[in-house]
């Protein structure tokens, strides 16, 4: 498999995930585009932020690549669902687009390796698999994805994952030993500096941090909680 240079860039770095809820204060373009630059100050080596207006609002604004995403219901497969969303998201700037990697029906009827192929036929990308298993993570591999990241693994059943609130790093540490030099991302639950360290040591070749950095409302409730309780 080979590593793009805008993948290359990546290794060993913190990308941030700049998004926010709808109906929350920060729910604005322009306020996801300054927090996305804030980020870019501290060091993040790109951003992923989700949405056609934030994704436009954030490359306007940084210099760092730019992983976006469109997220549209709210079970299944959300996370830029179908072809036409992916395709939107190149347009309105993505340097590289985030898809559900996983193999749960889609609303257009494609498969994910359908959609990644179509994609690339009509658009010229890079491709980040949101994986929620090993599984996932192989097929990514085969298909050729530019990264492949355990976004999804906390959203297995609870019957089939005993994990705590951090990181997956059993799943990354299986990857990443399957697939040694290959862009295998960290994603979901990295809530602090050390989570992050973790996931670096366990073999990531990079590390997504979203809530923990960009998230001021579970910021707040965190710090409540440890007080009150």
């Amino acid at each position: 498999m080979e590593v793009a240079p805008l993948v290359q860039s990546l290794k060993g770095k913190l990308v941030v995930s700049v998004q926010a809820y709808p109906g929350e204060p920060l729910r604005h373009p322009e306020t996801m585009a300054q927090m996305a630059q804030a980020c870019e100050e501290g060091g993040a080596a790109a951003i992923r932020c989700q949405g056609l207006a934030d994704i436009a609002a954030i490359k306007g604004r940084v210099e760092v690549p730019v992983i976006g995403l469109w997220k549209e219901g709210h079970e299944g497969v959300y996370i830029t669902p179908t072809l036409r969303h992916a395709v939107a998201c190149v347009n309105a700037g993505a340097d590289v687009v985030a898809i559900d990697a996983t193999d749960r029906p889609r609303p257009d009827g494609r498969t994910f390796a359908q959609t990644v192929a179509d994609l690339r036929a009509q658009c010229e990308t890079l491709v980040m698999a949101d994986c929620m298993t090993i599984e996932d993570i192989r097929n990514a591999v085969a298909i050729g994805c530019d990264l492949v990241s355990t976004t999804l693994s906390h959203n297995k059943p609870a019957i089939e994952t005993t994990m705590d609130d951090g990181p997956d790093i059993a799943l990354l540490h299986q990857a990443t030993s399957e697939f040694p030099g290959l862009p295998i991302i960290c994603e979901g639950h990295v809530h602090t500096p050390a989570d992050a360290r973790a996931a670096i040591d366990a073999g990531a070749w990079a590390v997504v941090v979203g809530t923990g950095i960009t998230h001021p409302t579970s910021l707040t409730t965190w710090f409540r909680t440890a007080i009150e309780h």
